[in-house]
């Protein structure tokens, strides 16, 4: 190609990384970690911002669950699990940039092979459950 025709080429245009009919929805995200791309609508929860298929999760909310004011937005990953007293399943995710530790509620679509994992870690590695208990 000559440098003329270079010149004269039209920059390229910004592609959307969702190849599908209609692109992005307003309030999908693509996961951190398995970099699937995730609806926010899912039974269970009205403010998701955990990736169903690997659980992990971006530090998005400072006080109140759907409010997305926290600054850091640091990949959370999925430590461990938390049973609330009414029997509602909670997964404790850990910032890998701040460190702070936050509790989201299981979405009805969540991969149940994937929290089984999670819920049993501690009993399949005795060593992953003393380190979990200095997290805290």
């Amino acid at each position: 190609m000559s440098r003329k025709n270079a010149r004269t080429r039209s920059p390229q245009r910004r592609k959307d990384v969702l190849h599908s009919r209609g692109g992005h929805q307003a309030n999908d995200f693509r996961c951190v970690s398995c970099r699937l791309d995730v609806s926010v609508t899912a039974l269970g929860t009205a403010h998701r911002n955990h990736c169903p298929h690997c659980l992990a999760s971006r530090h998005v909310d400072k006080r109140i669950p759907g409010d997305r004011a926290e600054a850091c937005h640091g990949r959370m990953e999925a430590l461990c699990m938390s049973v609330r007293q009414d029997g509602e399943w909670l997964i404790i995710h850990c910032c890998a940039s701040c460190g702070e530790l936050s509790a989201n509620r299981v979405a009805g679509d969540d991969n149940p092979l994937a929290l089984v994992r999670l819920a049993t870690r501690p009993l399949a590695d005795p060593r992953y459950a003393s380190r979990l208990l200095y997290a805290v």
